[in-house]
């Protein structure tokens, strides 16, 4: 099979619309969706750009997170991933597929909207791999309405900015300690940030505050040596989509963008790569658009 390098069409080279019309129970288990995502277990090879570094990854259990996880390891970094305990069997699928490529992996379950816990991720992943040169603030929560701010509880918006936000803040404070001249921060912002959809307007307001964190802390860690840049992704094809989506919106999912096509996971890996790598080294406070052309100011 071809790698994530060999020239295709990227009309054709994924799945298009129609999605299977399907709904899984949130947070959503990818053993649960009819059509899986490809998350580059069959055609990312590494090239050991990422050789001896240590990686945090949060949401790491699948979707994005999965797929940057295995990218990583085949580049050469140890990694370990943050996600809910009741993703553990995502997670350990996860864990699978780091170890088949012959680095390190960590699993740290639990819900990052509990401060002590996100704060103690960092620490972790420096007891257990010595050190800490790459973060990738990923896990996110979303939940789409269909009548937008009038349908959105007090508890929806507290879970979406303590997921998407407060543990962002929590979890960089406790890294940046670790961090040292030449590590990488990455967070995931979205198209959400950028070109917002009424039905999610919480989600899409934390998701421009990543974007804006991710300028804000840029300027100050570069006098450290330290980068942050942020990947933004358009419509990705994840178990969070079936889960979230209002009925009747999954089957043509990613069908609006020129390209006419949701993403997979695998499709952003590079980005994430890329910003990890010394490939990068003189880009900070910036953002790579992975949307299917759906364009960003």
């Amino acid at each position: 099979m071809s790698d994530q390098t060999a020239p295709q069409d990227p009309r054709t080279q994924h799945p298009t619309p129609e999605q299977p019309a399907e709904t899984i129970a949130h947070p959503g288990r990818t053993d649960d969706m009819a059509q899986q995502p490809d998350h580059g277990e069959h055609s990312y090879a590494g090239t050991g750009r990422l050789d001896g570094k240590r990686a945090l990854i949060t949401g790491g259990d699948s979707g994005i997170g999965r797929a940057v996880a295995i990218a990583f390891a085949r580049e050469g970094a140890d990694v370990a991933i943050s996600y809910l305990p009741e993703e553990e069997d995502d997670a350990q699928e996860t864990v699978r597929w780091i170890r088949d490529a012959g680095r390190r992996a960590l699993t740290i379950p639990g819900d990052i909207r509990d401060e002590a816990h996100a704060r103690s991720l960092p620490d972790a992943v420096v007891a257990e791999f010595g050190g800490l040169e790459i973060l990738v603030n990923n896990a996110a929560f979303q939940m789409a309405q269909d009548d937008g701010l009038l349908d959105m509880t007090t508890e929806q918006i507290d879970r979406t900015f303590r997921t998407n936000l407060y543990a962002l803040f929590w979890i960089t404070q406790a890294a940046v300690p670790h961090l040292s001249a030449g590590a990488s921060i990455i967070n995931t912002t979205s198209i959400q940030a950028f070109d917002p959809s009424p039905q999610l307007l919480d989600y899409a307001v934390t998701k421009a505050g990543i974007w804006n964190f991710t300028k804000g802390l840029a300027q100050q860690l570069a006098e450290q040596g330290i980068r942050v840049n942020a990947v933004a992704p358009g419509p990705i094809w994840t178990p969070l989509i079936p889960a979230t989506m209002p009925e009747g919106k999954v089957e043509q999912f990613g069908a609006e963008t020129p390209l006419g096509r949701a993403g997979q996971p695998a499709e952003l890996a590079p980005a994430y790569v890329f910003y990890a790598s010394q490939e990068s080294s003189y880009i900070t406070g910036d953002r790579i658009g992975v949307t299917g052309g759906r364009l960003l100011p």
